[in-house]
């Protein structure tokens, strides 16, 4: 937790008055957002922010943070964490579900940060490659994946079915070991 706390400190630093973020989702942005919140009230800053998710539209209110979309600002930085980095700094997000949104934010940004803490660091990729796919899509999208990984669609714990991502589609895990 202290490595995910002190990165986050880090990239507080780069926040200004009247900046535009694009906010991705998960526990590290939820510390970025409330160590925010704290510095918002303290000095009066205005900050907007491009939530990619429900959860981190919900934080960003919270937090004091005005909420924007892409069609009235553009984000001045993009601030997100990540499922794994290698040492090429390639990144593996989706284990939230919000992963195309937030490559969306990502694009759009005219800087990304992406917080993360040394347990999220390995010399290369080792863990599922989050997929999102339209239900429609599914069966199509199972069959051409399986030809050279093993997908698998990730399902809700205590609850019957797929999870469904905030854009309405399922999710496939796919392990390329």
């Amino acid at each position: 937790m202290n490595g995910k706390v002190n990165a986050s400190k880090l990239a507080l630093e780069l926040i200004r008055d009247g900046m535009t973020l694009g906010i991705g989702s998960g526990s590290t942005v939820e510390i970025f957002l409330n160590m925010l919140g704290e510095r918002i009230k303290r000095e009066g800053l205005i900050v907007y922010g491009i939530p990619s998710s429900y959860q981190a539209m919900h934080l960003a209110i919270k937090n004091g943070i005005k909420i924007a979309d892409l069609l009235e600002r553009e984000p001045d930085i993009c601030i997100d964490g990540a499922d794994q980095v290698d040492s090429k700094l390639n990144c593996i997000k989706g284990g939230g579900a919000a992963m195309t949104r937030e490559k969306i934010l990502a694009f759009a940004s005219k800087k990304v940060v992406i917080i993360v803490d040394e347990s999220k660091l390995s010399e290369k990729i080792n863990i599922h490659v989050p997929v999102e796919v339209m239900p429609f899509a599914y069966g199509f999208v199972f069959r051409k994946l399986s030809e050279f990984c093993r997908p698998k669609l990730r399902e809700g714990k205590g609850k019957v079915g797929p999870i469904i991502t905030d854009n309405g589609n399922f999710i496939l895990d796919c392990d390329f070991g």
